[in-house]
């Protein structure tokens, strides 16, 4: 389950592109597996390009967490603590359980369910992805997580207590969908003052002297400085309803008033009444032909196809229709050659309400054209940014001595102080440039 299951991940959500960051991590998770109660396991630790905050694990030891929760981080006793208490729901099992009961590697999750594979518009790998970002657990099995890593991380030599302040960021973050955001398991844990108070007990009753503990916190932060913060724009954003693509430099149009959702292999966008979908992705193809023969293979029934030209584009153009276990599903697809790739975008819905949509289906998949705006081809990310701090500073003066590109109590929450605190002198402190 936990190699499927890893496949589709890195598939859907993508690795980190920073190796040496992600051999860091690895060394670190691995010398505390281990020393665990399953040693033998084939451990795997993942940095998930995601600018969510947030970690989970996967049956059969492998642990993943994200470069949102990194650029959160302000230690590597911080970053043991959470690979040891992810390293703790596999020794325990609750991974596995989690995932025998949702089951999920047996079907597909999402809106607009499409029981075909020459469609799959939210795949396995998509719907995996999504469920296993929102594991939850129950509070006893947070708090038994909770107990193994605390072992795990003190038997590495790392101070607990850092664990505190990763409780602290978590509840401030308080579940947002922003990029700063944590998700919903956040509410399964037990509250970060009775974890304070159970790691205070376990250290007097281990008798540790936290002073002879490792914490490292510049040589953390030091890996993380030019680390992209938030979304990255290089790889598509959307302007209302207007996918924009600054690294394959191209633009598209969604129908209006539809959700969307840009991912690592496909774009998504879904209709108010969820009764409809639109796909963008990239056909394993080479020409626009190749493509359109390739989708007819299968089950999907051709009702006309044309070969014609987007925006000046070489493209073909196809309505289908297919039969499913829950109905007659219609649809469009066009299949455009630019830039040495074959775009693949697609729109259905249930027969009985495709004619509701097919006028803006047949414009939105007609929208698709080149990038030409300078200001679209030129944007950048976010990027953390290390100051030195020589004096202690307040967030106030911080924020106005070295200016971010993101919200003061934002600044405050990567660098875990509050936003009337303190920074302190000789240290490290996190910024966010660029953008």
């Amino acid at each position: 389950m936990g190699r499927e299951a890893d496949a589709q991940i890195v598939a859907q959500m993508g690795l980190h592109p920073d190796e040496a960051l992600q051999l860091y991590v690895s060394e670190l998770g691995q010398r505390m597996a281990a020393a665990s109660e399953r040693p033998g396991l084939p451990w795997t630790f993942r940095v998930i390009d995601d600018p969510m905050v947030n970690a989970f694990a996967l049956p059969g030891g492998f642990i993943y967490v994200t470069r949102g929760i990194l650029a959160h981080l302000t230690s590597e006793a911080e970053l043991v603590g959470v690979l040891g208490h992810e390293i703790g729901h596999v020794t325990a099992r609750h991974s596995v359980s989690q995932l025998s009961r949702q089951q999920l590697l047996g079907g597909l999750v999402g809106v607009g369910m499409v029981f075909v594979p020459e469609l799959r518009p939210f795949g396995d790998a998509a719907a995996l992805g999504l469920q296993l970002m929102s594991l939850k657990y129950g509070r006893d099995d947070e708090r038994q997580a909770d107990d193994l890593g605390f072992r795990y991380m003190t038997s590495a030599g790392y101070n607990p207590i850092e664990l505190i302040d990763v409780f602290a960021m978590l509840e401030a973050l308080g579940g947002g969908a922003d990029a700063g955001g944590v998700p919903s398991w956040l509410a399964s844990h037990p509250d970060p003052g009775e974890r304070q108070q159970r790691i205070q007990a376990q250290l007097d009753a281990a008798s540790l002297d936290p002073a002879t503990l490792r914490v490292e916190e510049n040589g953390y932060l030091r890996r993380l400085d030019g680390m992209v913060f938030g979304e990255n724009p290089r790889e598509g954003y959307f302007e209302g309803t207007t996918l924009h693509h600054p690294d394959l430099a191209f633009r598209v149009d969604f129908p209006a008033g539809w959700q969307t959702q840009n991912g690592k292999q496909t774009v998504q966008g879904v209709s108010a009444q969820n009764d409809a979908a639109m796909i963008l992705e990239l056909a394993e193809a080479t020409s626009a032909d190749a493509a359109l023969q390739d989708f007819f293979a299968g089950s999907v029934q051709r009702v006309s196809s044309n070969r014609e030209s987007v925006n000046g584009l070489p493209a073909r153009r196809a309505e289908f229709s297919v039969e499913t276990q829950q109905g007659v599903i219609r649809g469009m697809v066009v299949f455009v050659e630019y830039g040495g790739l074959v775009y693949s975008i697609m729109g259905f819905s249930p027969s009985t309400t495709w004619q509701r949509y097919s006028a803006s289906v047949n414009t939105a998949l007609g929208s698709f054209r080149r990038e030409t705006d300078p200001a679209v081809l030129s944007v950048q990310p976010d990027r953390i940014d290390l100051v030195n701090l020589s004096n202690a500073i307040s967030l106030d003066d911080f924020v106005a001595r070295f200016p971010s590109t993101i919200p003061s109590g934002q600044v405050a929450l990567i660098n875990q102080i509050r936003a009337e605190g303190t920074l302190s002198a000789q240290r490290l402190a996190k910024r966010v440039i660029g953008g």
